[in-house]
């Protein structure tokens, strides 16, 4: 296996962070400072470290995990917040997050040590859909889909829904609108609503790619059947070919 890929599939950073790491003499093998990055190593036999430690590989496992409102998606909050970390066993606490919902959002949030999958899955250019329900504080004029379509311009740039439709009637006092977007920046939906002059009440994810939320209770997670894992694996491919040279 290529010394990146190790790193990546370890966990470590993406192929190309990795890349970075042993080019910069951070990153022996067994015993050795390595600085070619497409040097081979075998994973049963080979010692790898980073900065002196040990990596090693771990089976690779995929998580689904309902988030509540009210948890912060880090490791650590300076504040003393609840963090999603809280709500996992203490053999799943090692996977870092796929992503991220803020604070008061909640749904699906997806956890991996897939270090390459995770990467291209997140790259700007990859395009993975992402759903998301909002919960607004009604009424709101019927035309709020077609204006999210549109579009609307935030402080980083332009930001549009790929499709959005009403769940709820837009004239009842809770109107729920279902809100598709690709590229998953910081409060996204929240920014975009609040452009709009549109309250707010509640915002849940349904589904990241082909990984749906389902039934699965708030606070649960639920490890990801082969069927799920092979399809998200096939969405990186196919999303990055030709958009991210690893």
């Amino acid at each position: 296996m290529r010394l990146q890929k190790y790193l990546s599939r370890a966990g470590v950073a993406s192929r190309r962070r990795s890349e970075e790491l042993i080019a910069s003499g951070r990153v022996r093998v067994n015993g050795e400072v390595v600085t070619k990055p497409g040097t081979t190593v075998d994973p049963k036999s080979g010692r790898i470290e980073v900065d002196r430690r040990p990596i090693r590989l771990k089976p690779t496992l995929w998580l689904a995990l309902h988030k509540p409102p009210g948890y912060a998606c880090t490791r650590h909050d300076p504040g003393g917040r609840p963090i999603i970390y809280d709500l996992l066993s203490s053999d799943t606490r090692h996977l870092p997050h796929v992503g991220r919902l803020d604070f008061m959002s909640e749904g699906l949030l997806l956890l991996s040590n897939d270090g390459d999958v995770v990467h291209r899955l997140l790259h700007p250019r990859t395009g993975i859909e992402r759903v998301y329900e909002a919960a607004l504080v009604g009424p709101v004029t019927a035309d709020l889909p077609d204006r999210l379509r549109a579009g609307v311009a935030l402080e980083d740039g332009p930001a549009r829904a790929r499709r959005a439709r009403w769940i709820t009637p837009p004239h009842t006092s809770s109107p729920t609108v279902e809100i598709v977007i690709a590229e998953g920046r910081n409060r996204e939906i929240r920014r975009m609503l609040a452009s709009l002059g549109v309250r707010l009440r509640s915002l849940r994810r349904t589904s990241f790619g082909p990984i749906r939320l389902g039934a699965l209770a708030a606070g649960a997670t639920r490890e990801l059947s082969a069927k799920e894992r092979a399809a998200l694996t096939r969405a990186a491919g196919s999303a990055c070919s030709g958009a991210v040279r690893e």
